[in-house]
């Protein structure tokens, strides 16, 4: 059976990783140093609260270097999801936690501003679940002081989502979700 852990990680090492939407994942996972929660959230409130427990918990575990703090039952609808993102980074910036980590969000109906709905590219956000992706701002700033040309990691991944097509990663999608990780 597919746990949502199992969806999640599956997402990360055939998506993010073997596609290379982040070139900096690939280490953080050969090194299992991203922490994968799941929670049960439906309401803003709880969700922030659940975001600020995982910021001190990043504060107490130096060896964790991220979490995927993802949505099992709630924010299905992309707009009460994009809701939740705001009153998220607006805490972030209340509790202290500004300048500390950041924010990336990804969502199984992401949809980019200026894009259109079937838009490829806008599989470079999406996710199994809505998630909140907590990220060290340090180590993003080392990460990208150490790569080479960081502005073109974007405009590769367009390139990428949409020479490949809506289908190729619609399917890639799904079966992350539904097989989980194969051992």
């Amino acid at each position: 059976m597919t746990t949502p852990i199992n969806a999640m990680q599956n997402w990360v090492s055939s998506v993010i990783v073997k596609f290379n939407f982040c070139p900096f994942a690939r280490q953080e996972v050969e090194q299992n140093k991203i922490y994968y929660q799941p929670s049960s959230s439906i309401s803003h409130d709880d969700a922030v609260m659940d975001m600020l427990e995982h910021c001190v918990q990043l504060t107490q575990n130096p060896e964790r270097e991220t979490t995927l703090l993802f949505f099992t039952q709630g924010f299905q609808n992309f707009d009460d999801f994009l809701n939740l993102v705001d009153l998220a980074n607006a805490m972030l910036c209340v509790q202290g936690y500004e300048g500390i980590y950041q924010i990336a969000n990804f969502h199984p109906n992401y949809v980019f501003a200026d894009s259109e709905d079937d838009d490829p590219a806008n599989y470079t956000n999406r996710a199994p679940y809505p998630t909140l992706h907590l990220i060290r701002e340090l180590s993003m700033e080392h990460a990208l002081d150490n790569y080479d040309d960081p502005e073109s990691i974007p405009e590769n991944n367009i390139k990428l989502t949409r020479r490949k097509g809506k289908s190729f990663w619609q399917n890639l999608l799904t079966d992350c979700h539904n097989k989980g990780v194969s051992k």
